[in-house]
């Protein structure tokens, strides 16, 4: 049992308030939960994917699942680097994660990138309020980290969105 380390051991050294990290590293936490489930909704709607543009679609998704997995480690860290405990589990994703899982049998593509715009919103407005705790925080470095991932939310978003749109 030596090698398990005591809480205290995994506290890492902030000259932020404690308060104001703490509710940082929560929201990011969230972030990192939410970040997992979109990646494992937009690989089921790749995988599952259907219809005349089938190839397009599949390719888009698989780039936007990617994008988002690379987000993971870095805000799990950054929760780390705050002295607090990340996601230690799916099951502790499945407590902390807001994105709606879907697990039915048949979505139409159109359905599934609809499906996807809203989740990608959603996750802008989320990192955006936690951007928010951040300067409250006084947190330069999460803020930093996170004006990149709202800028790709919204690249995401708008890439779905123009595909859905139909010609008038």
């Amino acid at each position: 049992m030596d090698s398990i380390k005591s809480v205290a051991e995994l506290d890492t050294p902030s000259d932020l308030k404690e308060a104001a990290r703490k509710k940082v590293a929560e929201s990011v936490n969230g972030l990192v939960a939410d970040a997992f489930a979109l990646y494992i909704k937009t690989k089921n709607f790749h995988w599952h994917m259907s219809g005349p543009h089938f190839r397009d679609y599949h390719l888009l998704l698989d780039e936007q699942a990617a994008q988002i997995l690379a987000t993971i480690d870095p805000l799990a860290e950054r929760v780390r680097k705050l002295g607090y405990d990340t996601i230690r589990s799916v099951g502790h994703i499945a407590q902390l994660q807001t994105v709606k899982d879907n697990d039915e049998d048949f979505v139409s593509a159109q359905d599934m990138l609809k499906e996807l715009i809203d989740e990608n919103k959603k996750m802008g407005k989320k990192l955006r309020e936690t951007h928010g705790l951040c300067d409250d925080a006084d947190d330069v470095a999460t803020a930093s980290l996170l004006e990149e991932y709202v800028d790709a939310t919204e690249r995401r978003t708008w890439f779905l969105f123009e595909t859905t749109r139909t010609k008038k």
